[in-house]
């Protein structure tokens, strides 16, 4: 599965098909460097090819799920380079910005559904992470921030662009101006997380037994519930239920189709084939 100065895989338990992606810079806040925005696409694109992975749950090491874009990689993204041409120079600039945006996209180009479980301090860069998983849950502990205006920069990692489709235009707007801090239980009431656990231990245990119920589901109809969903935000109601029709007709006459219908007339626990 790769080693890597950034992240942590592993598998929740032998033989199950539930896999933990942990940002692991506890010293730092989980806080996102240069190797970061290399190592997570490779991360998950592991996972996404690995026939023993269903799901991912993503999370952070020590007490902090993540602090953001690491300043130093900030400075280095900015600071001029060999160039003096500004056009040249903003160019350089929007490939570096590009390059990080493909990175926190990688969470949706994953075909498996990627779970967030946030705790401690979920700020600017944590937040791009997390509105682009499938499922988000937190601990009572944990607080948000959408900080980047507080840095004298307008958020370019998917924020401005994810979180009104999770919470409301007004709500996203009123987030992202202020930059406040706001905790577990206003996530809970604003849409953001769709479960508050109060604890730590809690969190990974209560998302583990979540993402263990997902993994045992049919991996044909889960990975495409995951792309019909995220398809149909960018298309009209028609468009979409083509694009489902289509799904469908090449999907659904699969085993899975056939083992799930056996198991419910025998009343057992149906086994899938891997993906």
């Amino acid at each position: 599965m790769g080693k890597y100065k950034t992240l942590e895989i592993s598998q929740r338990a032998p033989n199950s098909p539930v896999y933990n992606l942990t940002l692991n810079r506890p010293s730092a806040r989980n806080a996102l460097s240069r190797d970061f925005f290399t190592e997570f696409p490779d991360a998950l694109a592991s996972l996404d090819r690995n026939p023993g992975a269903a799901v991912v749950v993503l999370s952070g090491a020590g007490d902090h799920f993540c602090a953001g874009i690491d300043l130093k990689a900030l400075t280095s993204i900015t600071e001029p380079g060999q160039s003096t041409d500004r056009g040249r120079t903003g160019e350089r600039l929007r490939r570096d910005i590009k390059h990080m945006q493909d990175a926190i996209t990688a969470i949706e180009r994953c075909r498996k559904p990627v779970i967030a479980a946030v705790h401690g301090g979920c700020i600017g860069g944590g937040v791009d992470m997390m509105t682009a998983c499938d499922i988000r849950y937190c601990s009572e502990d944990a607080f948000f921030s959408v900080k980047e205006v507080d840095l004298g920069i307008t958020a370019d990692l998917g924020t401005l662009q994810r979180l009104p489709d999770i919470v409301g235009y007004g709500a996203a707007m009123e987030l992202a101006l202020t930059g406040r801090r706001f905790g577990g239980s206003e996530a809970k009431e604003l849409g953001l997380v769709s479960g508050v656990f109060a604890s730590k231990s809690a969190l990974d245990e209560g998302v583990g037994a979540i993402a263990e119920s997902i993994g045992a589901k049919s991996p044909l109809a889960v990975v495409g519930t995951k792309a019909v969903l995220q398809k149909s935000r960018d298309m009209t109601l028609d468009q979409a239920l083509d694009y489902v029709a289509t799904w469908n007709s090449s999907m659904v006459l699969s085993d899975d189709l056939t083992e799930a219908v056996a198991a419910q007339s025998q009343k057992r626990k149906p086994i899938f084939a891997k993906l």
